[in-house]
């Protein structure tokens, strides 16, 4: 029995040593952030989010993993094949994503398990400082014409066509 506690224990620790030396801790963020709203209500179902951006570390740490929190919801952040540039898209109803500004708070994994650790015991969330945010600003979407330009141009053209084909029809008889 002794000798199973013994191989978990040290199970553990070797878990605990190569957990602890892959995660990285950016010190410093610098972000240049890129976003984009979809205004355009007769187009999709729901309005659409897409935030851009690049980060670099004043100790150089790459390849982090992040995950961003808008609101109450989280979403893994995607990371490019350099490890510099960084994207997190998400949608919503378009009731439920009024015109105005959005914070997206972006953690790291030991944030992010603070973050978690915080809505599990009903602790202010806020109260967990982020590795860095970026405001998106969305101006709203729009209702739009009842009928799109390309509908109205195909049907003045029947109109003209049928005008003309009628006109002609006349002149025969």
């Amino acid at each position: 029995m002794a000798s199973w506690t013994k191989m978990f224990a040290l199970f553990s620790l070797v878990l605990l040593f190569f957990c602890s030396s892959n995660a990285q801790t950016c010190v410093g963020p610098t972000v240049e952030a890129t976003s984009f709203t979809s205004a355009e209500a007769n187009l999709a179902m729901e309005t659409t989010f897409l935030v851009e951006f690049t980060l670099s570390c004043k100790n150089a740490a790459k390849d982090l993993v992040l995950h961003a929190d808008i609101g109450d919801r989280q979403f893994p952040v995607s990371r490019s094949a350099d490890g510099m540039r960084y994207q997190i898209s998400w949608t919503a109803e378009h009731k439920q994503a009024p015109a105005g500004s959005y914070e997206v708070r972006f953690f790291d994994d030991e944030g992010f398990a603070a973050l978690r650790k915080a809505q599990r015991s009903d602790q202010d969330v806020n109260a967990v400082s982020s590795l860095f945010t970026i405001t998106v600003h969305h101006r709203g979407v729009s209702q739009g014409p009842w009928a799109s330009s390309p509908t109205v141009a195909a049907v003045a053209a029947f109109a003209v066509w049928l005008f003309a084909y009628r006109a002609k029809r006349q002149i025969q008889d």
